[in-house]
């Protein structure tokens, strides 16, 4: 990961958002998870989507992160939290509240040192798929 100082604020470059973002502590743990997704797991980087706009009910809000088949269809959508807050059923509400409009079959929350993994509407996945293990549906 590349990082800077600029204006004596740390910034890191996002290369899903083709720029440079304020280093945030949530910020932190989503590059570290999502270049883990890509370099260890298979995800092609081109396939995630950072911060992606929907709507929910009247208000417009961002998705930390989805990831997409290669038909483009989303597959999982990431919710992320700083490592000093915990994953909560307040979290996973989160998350269920911004599936109810892109419709994925895997929800994953991280905040560091935890993740879970959803498939379906309620099947914990113990540790984390491979990209292809979510196209097969594992």
């Amino acid at each position: 990961m590349k990082t800077r100082l600029q204006n004596n604020k740390e910034q890191v470059f996002c290369p899903w958002r083709h720029r440079w973002v304020r280093l945030t502590p949530e910020e932190w743990v989503r590059q570290q998870f999502l270049h883990r997704l890509v370099e260890q797991l298979d995800y092609p980087a081109a396939l995630i989507a950072v911060e992606m706009p929907i709507r929910v009910g009247e208000v417009q809000k961002r998705c930390d992160a989805v990831v997409y088949d290669r038909q483009m269809q989303p597959l999982v959508l990431i919710e992320f939290k700083a490592e000093t807050v915990p994953l909560t059923q307040k979290t996973l509400d989160q998350a269920i509240v911004y599936n109810r409009q892109l419709e994925v079959p895997y929800l994953i929350l991280h905040n560091g040192p935890q993740t879970i993994c959803v498939h379906g509407k309620n099947h914990i996945i113990t540790g984390l798929p491979r990209y292809a293990d979510l196209l097969r549906g594992e």
